[in-house]
């Protein structure tokens, strides 16, 4: 078969939307041996995955080539790739996603990665096959500036004193609004960094921040499977966190049509917002700044919700697919691959130290691989506490969350529809969409959380 050198010019159909693949090889490739093409949404740890890559091939001989596409172009940059001859044999897929792939997907249930799982119930499956194995547990919520937000505490003019206080949406609004009314004695921006809408973080919103409802919706109507309809019961609660974010923030609302998520994540790095709405994925990007990992906490996505003061951090995971049209070869290849990144001390100080990566196998927390990265340990507390976990669940449809999101900016910026009647109306659009979806659902109870139910 052919070898994969591909290029920027070679990826250029897909519109720049799948970085230049790797082609991590050289003298010590053996054809023979089988190929292996990971394609990634996980854009932030493209280095330590082409690294992964490079070691393994120096191991084995066997080539793998890495390509990563950002999360608001993936679903089509796969598409593109899967149809291609030499298409990727080891590919990323969510739980939002999982059933647009059914065509693909190799029976996992006979891999060592799949074995290895704490919780077997975590993959996802296609009936009776293992179409998706889970290698990360994500945890988000509200990323704090520690010694900022002391600065507050200590502050005359305070009216809260202490982290603890904060736990719920009142007292949450009651800081930001503080903070930003004082924001030059702060020495900050703002109290949130920028909401920005540009395709690198718009889904922090018609996405993330959307499936804090969506899971009180799944949690009120007492099912793990997707639900026929979801209503706008929670859509005030999420109009109320959303007009915090833009609201009190390091930029007017004007400008957020192109603020980008380095532009978020560097006002947090360079201590210029207390806070930001980000996860565990995002700690690459504001490691190694001003703000030490100690001084990084976490709080809960808080929107008024009753009972939201037991509430903990939300929670998702990111899966290996493999692809079953690949060559028998590739697909043993692909295999040691997975094998590689589970039981190699090497691939695996990788994965957990310069990834971050928290990961759901058991070996790995026999040997006691555990990241130190600050979001995943702020979580810590909140399970020793015993606070309840927000659990992604699947949203509508793709183009909802897109819809969703091209709303929300022409609200910020008063462009558009106003008020909680818009947030009514697109939340009513999801309710049309998610019967296609529904008929459709061929994934066991488990699969439709990702979590065992």
């Amino acid at each position: 078969m052919k070898k994969l050198t591909r290029t920027i010019a070679a990826v250029s159909a897909l519109a720049m939307s799948v970085g230049a693949l790797s082609a991590c090889g050289g003298s010590n490739v053996n054809a023979d041996k089988g190929h292996v093409y990971f394609l990634s949404m996980k854009v932030e740890q493209q280095d330590q995955f082409k690294e992964l890559a490079e070691k393994f091939t120096k191991k084995t001989g066997i080539q793998v080539d890495i390509a990563t596409a950002s999360s608001d172009t993936y679903e089509q940059s796969l598409k593109s790739e899967l149809a291609k001859s030499e298409a990727p044999t080891l590919f990323d897929v969510d739980n939002n996603d999982f059933l647009n792939w059914t065509d693909y997907y190799a029976d996992m249930s006979g891999t060592n990665i799949y074995k290895d799982q704490e919780n077997p119930d975590y993959a996802l499956k296609d009936g009776d096959t293992v179409g998706a194995v889970p290698y990360v547990m994500e945890r988000y919520g509200i990323i704090y500036n520690k010694k900022l937000l002391q600065k507050y505490f200590d502050s005359s003019w305070a009216s809260i004193k202490s982290v603890d206080s904060i736990n719920n949406f009142k007292t949450l609004k009651t800081v930001a609004d503080e903070i930003q009314a004082h924001k030059d004695e702060m020495g900050v921006k703002g109290a949130f960094t920028s909401a920005g809408f540009d395709t690198s973080s718009i889904k922090r919103f018609g996405d993330q921040l959307a499936h804090i409802s969506v899971y009180y919706e799944y949690r009120d109507q007492g099912v793990t499977q997707m639900p026929a309809t979801i209503s706008d019961k929670y859509v005030s609660n999420f109009k109320n966190i959303f007009d915090l974010y833009i609201n009190d923030a390091t930029i007017p609302k004007t400008q957020l049509a192109s603020a980008t998520m380095d532009d978020a994540n560097s006002e947090f790095a360079l201590g210029e917002a207390v806070f930001l709405q980000n996860g565990s994925w995002g700690y690459s990007q504001i490691r190694d700044q001003e703000v030490a990992d100690e001084d990084m906490g976490v709080l809960p996505i808080y929107m008024g919700v009753k009972g939201e003061e037991n509430a903990g951090l939300t929670v998702s995971f990111l899966y290996f697919a493999m692809n079953k049209n690949a060559s028998e070869k590739d697909q043993k290849a692909t295999k040691q691959f997975l094998d590689y990144i589970l039981n190699d001390d090497e691939a695996r100080d990788i994965i957990t130290n310069e990834a971050g990566f928290e990961t759901p196998f058991k070996s790995y927390a026999k040997a006691g691989y555990q990241t130190k990265n600050p979001i995943h340990r702020a979580n810590d507390a909140y399970a020793k506490a015993d606070k309840y976990d927000i659990v992604i669940y699947p949203l509508p449809s793709t183009q909802w969350v897109l819809t969703l999101g091209n709303a929300m900016l022409e609200y910020a910026q008063e462009t558009g529809y106003m008020g909680t009647p818009c947030m009514m109306h697109l939340w009513m659009v999801g309710r049309l969409n998610i019967r296609p979806l529904i008929e459709r659902n061929r994934v066991s109870s488990n699969a439709q959380t990702g979590l065992g139910g």
